[in-house]
C-alpha cells in the first residue's frame, strides 16, 4: 500500500509523525529516504516526542547510532555512511527489537531491514514544503491505510 501526502510546514510534519506515532507497536520500524536537508531527522525529533522522549534527538550520522528511552526503546540509526557496504552492518538486533527503530537512508543497509516495515521518502519540494510518500506492506498496509493527517 502506498500513500502520497504533501506536508506546507514544520506543523504539518509534526502533526505526520503524530499520526504515525499513534500507531506505533513494539517491533515498529520505519525506513527513511530522501535527499540531504529533506527532513528525515526533523520527522524523527517530533516523532521522538510523540513516542514519550524528552531528550533532543540529533542525527547519528557520525556515530551511527543513538538509542532514546521514552515510552519505547527508541534505536536512531543513520546509514547514510554506510552507502555501498551492501554487507550485513550487524544491525539487526537494533531493527528487530521490541522497541521502535528508524533507520533514515535505509535503502544503504538494505540486507538489515526486515521484510515488513513503513518506509517514507520525504522529498523537498522548497520552503518548507514536503511530498511525503508512505509505503507499508503486511501490518504497515494498515498504517498507511488508516492514517489520519
Amino acid at each position: 500500500m502506498k500513500k502520497v501526502l504533501y506536508v506546507d510546514s514544520l506543523e504539518d510534519m509534526n502533526r505526520l509523525s503524530k499520526a504515525i506515532a499513534e500507531a506505533v507497536f513494539p517491533g515498529f520500524v520505519i525506513g527513511l529516504t530522501g535527499d540531504l536537508g529533506a527532513g528525515k531527522t526533523t520527522f524523527t525529533q517530533y516523532f521522538g516526542k510523540h513516542i514519550g522522549i524528552d531528550d533532543a534527538i540529533n542525527s547519528p550520522t557520525f556515530t551511527l547510532m543513538k538509542h532514546y528511552q521514552g515510552d519505547y526503546f527508541l534505536s536512531h540509526i543513520d546509514a547514510y555512511r554506510l552507502e555501498g557496504a551492501r554487507e550485513d552492518a550487524s544491525l539487526e538486533e537494533y531493527i528487530d527489537s521490541d522497541g521502535v527503530c528508524v533507520v533514515e537512508w535505509y535503502t544503504y543497509i538494505d540486507l538489515s531491514m526486515p521484510e515488513t516495515f513503513l518506509a517514507l521518502n520525504i522529498e523537498h519540494l522548497g520552503d518548507e514544503k514536503r511530498r511525503v510518500t508512505l509505503e507499508g506492506n503486511d501490518r504497515y498496509e494498515d498504517v498507511v491505510n488508516n492514517l489520519s493527517y
